[in-house]
């Protein structure tokens, strides 16, 4: 699906900021309110726009480890794991990737006994042959907005 020049600017300063009003991103904009109404309609329509988020600093509540996951498969069902997998909500991500290893899982953890836990269950799926968990020391940067 295309969008023009305009519909990028707008799309990056939601990205910035979507809980400005349409007059405010319009201002900002230097557009009519009624033109970024439209816009940000029309790409909801066409699925461009899938939702509005907030961003947690998750190190404040409750989840402390940050865990990425690779996986090695067996049996050919990566498709079937990733889906039952992505419905853990302290899963982030489950990515099929290209050589090894099949797929890489972002996870948050509230500490090492629950990500022992979650790193059993995977071993005790029959498409799982191999995991290597890798445990994140630090966080330099963390923000999924991507600019256009």
């Amino acid at each position: 699906m295309a969008v023009d020049d305009l519909d990028k600017r707008i799309l990056e300063e939601l990205l910035k900021n979507s809980k400005r009003s349409y007059r405010q991103l319009a201002d900002e904009l230097a557009i009519a309110p009624g033109t970024v109404l439209n816009r940000i309609k029309n790409m909801e329509s066409k699925g461009i726009i899938k939702g509005y988020t907030i961003i947690v600093d998750q190190g404040k509540l409750s989840s402390q480890i940050v865990a990425l996951i690779e996986i090695i498969s067996s049996g050919g069902k990566l498709e079937e794991m990733g889906k039952k997998l992505s419905k853990f909500p302290n899963i982030y991500g489950v990515y099929e990737t290209t050589g090894s290893p099949d797929a890489i899982i972002l996870g948050k953890f509230r500490d090492t006994d629950e990500l022992g836990k979650f790193a059993r269950y995977l071993l005790g799926l029959p498409s799982v042959s191999r995991t290597n968990t890798h445990v994140v020391l630090n966080t330099v940067k963390e923000d999924f907005r991507v600019l256009l």
